[in-house]
């Protein structure tokens, strides 16, 4: 059999490796056996590096092709996608009928939820990142329709997201506060979902075209989130679609859109009352930047939120940075 090896940076191995044999990763890639896998058949050892609630690991693999078949698993773990980075070497990658063959630096999304393969020609080293479903849902509208789609490591925002990965790999033996790591999980989530803003999606029927849809008005939002008059209505005046239909588009979705737009809002100045660089600003100042414009309905939606005041909640995270 083929071996495949997990692998961590220096120093990782110290973090309670067996705890991490029965992580995410083991779910990612498994060798096209007759039977259940036996982790001790595995050569190597299996070690991820938590980001907040995502995960990230490094597969090193002699040549082979590797299955993921979700029904393997009875886990009550969520559902989850996975962003393979390529660090050295060659892979295919293939689900949902398409396939991305990725070079040094490029990645592609791999939906959890479904069988993938993965080919490594020879000897390889990739880095996988795990992404709760429900959370990756809030950055790419409808994920599962970029399945498959190879995205270049050498140019633009795909580039930056490669290289800033690849970048907290090697430098990861250093364990993050749980505030440093929350943000760092944000940064790298809002990478994701520009290195996916402008990928173009199949138009092949209702369900797609809805999609497109949902992708543009997100993006419209997420660029327009300082504007205090940013609402629905208006959101679908910019978008050429009436109300009732945006209303519609959301409607399969875990909140509104109006409940979209201020837990956006939210996490934007929860990120700037923990920035170091905003320390000089108000509470008042950082709040209106991000679309607010009452004081007071602002500390309510964000104590609702968080569980404390903005000021308890700069105090406390500037205690853990």
């Amino acid at each position: 059999m083929a071996s495949i090896e997990y692998r961590g940076s220096a120093g990782l191995e110290r973090r309670g490796q067996p705890a991490f044999r029965t992580g995410h990763a083991y779910e990612v890639f498994r060798p096209p056996t007759p039977g259940p896998m036996d982790i001790r058949t595995i050569g190597g050892a299996l070690v991820r590096a938590p980001i907040a609630d995502l995960s990230l690991a490094e597969v090193g693999s002699d040549a082979q092709l590797m299955h993921h078949v979700r029904t393997q698993f009875a886990s009550p773990r969520p559902s989850l996608f996975f962003l393979h980075v390529q660090i050295e070497g060659e892979s295919v990658n293939r689900q949902g009928g398409r396939e991305a063959a990725l070079k040094a630096g490029d990645f592609t999304l791999c939906d959890g939820t479904r069988h993938y393969e993965a080919t490594f020609a020879g000897p390889a080293r990739m880095l996988v990142l795990g992404v709760p479903e429900a959370k990756l849902r809030r950055h790419i509208a409808c994920p599962e329709s970029l399945v498959a789609v190879p995205m270049s490591g050498s140019q633009g925002v795909s580039g930056l997201l490669s290289r800033f990965l690849c970048g907290y790999w090697s430098d990861c033996s250093r364990e993050l506060g749980a505030g440093a790591a929350e943000r760092v999980s944000l940064a790298v989530l809002d990478l994701l979902g520009a290195a996916y803003a402008d990928v173009p999606r199949p138009q092949s029927g209702p369900a797609s075209l809805g999609s497109a849809h949902r992708i543009r008005i997100i993006n419209y939002i997420e660029s327009n989130l300082h504007d205090p008059d940013l609402t629905p209505t208006r959101i679908a005046e910019a978008c050429k679609i009436t109300p009732r239909y945006l209303h519609h588009l959301f409607s399969d979705q875990d909140e509104t859109v109006a409940r979209y737009i201020l837990r956006r809002r939210l996490d934007a100045c929860a990120r700037a009352l923990e920035s170091g660089a905003q320390r000089g600003r108000t509470v008042t100042a950082i709040a209106f930047d991000h679309g607010f414009n009452s004081p007071t309905h602002f500390g309510r939606v964000f104590r609702a939120k968080f569980g404390v005041t903005p000021r308890e909640y700069r105090r406390t995270r500037a205690r853990c940075a």
